[in-house]
């Protein structure tokens, strides 16, 4: 039976996944000028096991999400090298960035609510 490799850190992933996102929300805010990116949040990084792949989800406060997606998988490679200079692993993942539209239904969701409450209070008052 074969054995699966395990790690010798626990939760490393988690932890590389964590870095990542503080890394590359700090060179988003610094070192990028493309006027397509702005007010991004980063909320999530997931990085496969190899380290091969990492998907970067994030959300803007203000502006187009489909150019902020161009502009910022346009420049995955510059922030990939800066992850390279900044973080001590063998393998910096190729970056994949995807919109994020939890906050967006989240806020849809709250909005509904309301509205069901305020109909909800105006037929208990008829």
């Amino acid at each position: 039976m074969a054995r699966k490799k395990v790690s010798s850190v626990p939760n490393r992933g988690f932890r590389v996944a964590d870095q990542i996102q503080r890394d590359l929300a700090e060179l988003i805010a610094r070192e990028l000028k493309d006027p397509r990116v702005c007010m991004v949040t980063l909320n999530a990084v997931e990085v496969t096991p190899d380290y091969a792949h990492a998907k970067v989800f994030f959300s803007v406060l203000t502006g187009n999400p489909d150019e902020a997606t161009e502009g910022l998988n346009a420049a995955a490679g510059f922030l990939r090298n800066g992850l390279f200079k900044r973080l001590h692993i063998h393998t910096v993942p190729t970056l994949h960035f995807l919109f994020d539209r939890t906050t967006e239904r989240a806020s849809d969701m709250n909005a509904l609510i309301s509205k069901a409450v305020a109909s909800r209070a105006k037929d208990d008052e008829a």
